[in-house]
């Protein structure tokens, strides 16, 4: 089978304190969905943890309104590390975080009222779209988007969902389409401009080529209709010569975005697929690796400035745990969606 990317699963937080941030991320995007929650070692990926198996815990949460999740991860082993510097738009790897709204103008209002730290605006992207930047207490810096393909209406007041895409500081756009536009089926591209650009001009006066890049076709997949449809925004500096990478000397999981994870099915395939184009699985699992509440194939590859991007294979997932209900996805028709009254159920597991 040909592999399917089934959508953005969830983007990985380093944080410093996992239950602080989680709640400020409840109130504020509606991210109060627990898919699991789970201490425990991570042996796999001493290559980016400094050769030593590193302890931390994670919580999986998603939005009922749709959109990718968040892992939230924080060491339990060793101090979260915070960049050494200043990091700046056109840095290399995971910038901002798109969360998608229903009403950019409304999610700004609230925001505000909230005494969010607001990092612009309400401003126009190149394609005419409304967006605004804002940082989380640890300074994670987000990007409310308008959002499509809405998965249920929870009346959040926020009117936002979950994660909607990311902008991507990249050193070489046409090595970097050769990884999100060929393998990973962003194939069209909404714009591509070289300027200096008004909705940046807060966090950046300097030039950039900026490719905003969509999938067509909607996801499929067992969590496609949740996950939703997603963009990728590379970045490419023009003028400065101080560009360094996010993560440059500390490790996976430290503070910051870790990483970025696609729902895939197929992993073999996509595995070969990778190979191919150039980027090779660095970490992979192989068989089903347990999270306690969840279960799965996980591997990652670097992109070509060493972001990582992590694939997940689902195989087992919480229904309602109270119930001990898990869903078992291992040997499902590939590309087969879920029914929406059993994602729907998923919320019951929801966290005020």
């Amino acid at each position: 089978m040909d592999p399917i990317i089934c959508g953005i699963q969830q983007m990985g937080i380093g944080v410093p304190d996992v239950q602080s941030i989680w709640a400020w991320y409840r109130m504020m995007f509606g991210v109060d969905v627990r898919i699991f929650e789970e201490a425990a070692e991570a042996p796999l990926m001493t290559q980016y943890t400094g050769g030593i198996v590193q302890s931390r815990t994670a919580t999986l949460a998603l939005s009922m309104d749709g959109g990718g999740g968040f892992e939230i991860w924080q060491y339990t082993s060793r101090n979260t590390e915070k960049p050494t510097f200043e990091v700046q738009l056109g840095d290399l790897g995971l910038y901002s975080c798109k969360i998608k709204s229903r009403n950019v103008n409304q999610t700004y209002a609230f925001m505000h009222s909230k005494g969010a730290d607001l990092a612009s605006e309400v401003v126009a992207a190149p394609d005419g779209t409304l967006s605004f930047f804002v940082k989380d207490p640890n300074g994670n810096l987000f990007q409310i988007v308008e959002g499509e393909g809405w998965f249920s209406e929870t009346g959040h007041p926020s009117k936002c969902g979950g994660v909607a895409g990311i902008i991507l500081g990249v050193s070489s756009m046409e090595q970097s389409l050769k990884l999100y536009r060929d393998v990973l089926g962003y194939e069209t591209v909404v714009y591509d401009v070289t300027d200096t650009f008004e909705d940046f001009s807060s966090l950046s006066q300097g030039t950039f080529r900026r490719v905003k890049l969509i999938h067509r076709e909607a996801r499929k997949g067992p969590f496609a209709k949740l996950l939703g449809p997603t963009t990728m925004e590379l970045v490419q500096s023009m003028d400065r010569t101080d560009i360094r990478r996010i993560f440059e000397n500390r490790f996976w999981g430290d503070w910051g975005f870790i990483h970025l994870c696609f729902d895939v099915q197929g992993m073999d395939a996509l595995k070969a697929k990778c190979e191919a184009a150039g980027f090779p699985f660095t970490v992979d699992s192989a068989e089903t690796f347990d999270m306690g509440e969840a279960g799965g194939r996980f591997s990652y590859i670097e992109d070509p400035d060493g972001a990582w991007i992590e694939f997940v294979e689902t195989h087992k997932v919480p229904v309602i745990k109270k119930l001990g209900w898990y869903l078992n996805l291992k040997n499902r028709k590939p590309g087969k969606f879920l029914p929406k009254w059993m994602l729907k159920a998923m919320g019951l597991n929801r966290v005020k």
